[in-house]
C-alpha cells in the first residue's frame, strides 16, 4: 500500500517548551492511524503539523511524497479534512450553509451548483441531509459530529484527520461514528486520528502511535502497542488489555 502521509523527524517548541521531538511516522490510503498518549502529550499539535497549519521547527510532512512546504496552501486544503474536537459557535446557521463553507478551497465568489451539490452528497454519505434546514444551536452531540465530519468531506479530502471524534458522545453515537470511520475506510480515504479512548483505538485502527511528553513511545498494529508493560509505562497506572474482546481496561 503506498504511503499518503509521511511524518519525518517533526520537532515543535513554544518558546522553551518541546511539544513534540523528533516524531516519524507513516499512513496509508485506506488505513487509520490513531494517536493516544495522555494530556499533553502532543496528539493535536501531531494533528496540526499534518494539516499544515503548525510549522514544525525542524522536520517534514509529506502527502503523497511532496513536502507540504512545496504544496500550495490551497492544494493541502482540499487534499486533506480536519474535524475538531469543538465545532466553533455558528449561531442560527443552517447545516447545509455549514457544510458548505467546506468547499472554500474551490471557491472563487459564491457558491456554484457543483459546490452544493458536493455538500449534500456529503451530508447523504454521513446520514445528515434530513438535517439540512437545522440550525446547528439545535443538534445533540452526536448529530453536530457527524455534521462536522460532513462539513470535512464536502471538500472531497484525501485524507480526513479527526481529533477526539467520540468525546462526549453516549455510546450510541460513538458507534455510529466508529462505523462511519470505518466505511470511510473502505472507500480508500486515509484517517488519522486522536483518540483517548484506547479502547476505540484498538478495535478501529490499523496503526497506533502512543505519545508520551511530545515523543513518540511505540508504534504499530493495535496488537503491537496495547499491551500492559507498555500503557503502564505511559500513563502511569495499571491497565488490562484483553486481547480476544479488544478492549483495554482499569487493572
Amino acid at each position: 500500500m503506498a504511503v499518503r502521509i509521511r511524518v519525518k523527524g517533526v520537532t515543535v517548541t513554544y518558546g522553551s517548551f518541546r511539544a513534540l521531538s523528533g516524531a516519524s511516522l507513516e499512513v496509508g490510503a485506506g488505513e487509520i492511524l490513531s494517536l493516544v498518549g495522555p494530556n499533553g502529550s502532543g496528539k493535536t499539535t501531531l494533528l496540526r503539523v499534518i494539516d499544515g497549519v503548525l510549522r514544525p521547527r525542524r522536520g517534514t510532512v509529506y502527502l503523497d511524497g511532496s513536502s507540504l512546504r512545496e504544496l500550495p496552501p490551497r492544494e493541502v486544503a482540499r487534499r486533506m479534512g480536519m474535524v475538531p474536537q469543538r465545532t466553533p459557535p455558528a449561531g442560527m446557521l443552517t447545516v447545509f450553509d455549514f457544510v458548505l463553507t467546506g468547499r472554500r478551497p474551490y471557491l472563487n465568489l459564491l457558491p456554484s451548483r457543483q459546490d452544493e451539490e458536493k455538500a449534500l452528497e456529503a451530508m447523504r454519505k454521513v446520514g445528515v441531509l434530513h438535517l439540512a434546514e437545522r440550525t446547528l444551536e439545535g443538534l445533540s452531540g452526536g448529530e453536530l459530529q457527524r455534521v462536522s465530519i460532513a462539513r470535512a468531506l464536502a471538500g472531497e479530502p484525501e485524507v480526513l484527520l479527526l481529533d477526539e471524534p467520540t468525546s462526549n458522545l453516549d455510546p450510541r453515537y460513538q458507534v455510529e461514528i466508529l462505523e462511519l470511520l470505518r466505511d470511510l475506510r473502505s472507500r480508500g480515504l486515509c484517517l488519522v486520528m486522536a483518540t483517548h479512548d484506547l479502547t476505540h483505538a484498538y478495535r478501529i485502527s490499523d496503526k497506533v502511535v502512543v505519545l508520551k511528553e511530545g515523543r513518540i513511545f511505540s508504534a504499530g498494529s493495535p496488537q503491537e502497542v496495547f499491551r500492559p508493560e507498555i500503557l503502564s509505562r505511559v500513563y502511569g497506572v495499571r491497565l488490562r488489555v484483553l486481547p480476544e474482546y479488544r478492549i483495554v481496561t482499569p487493572a
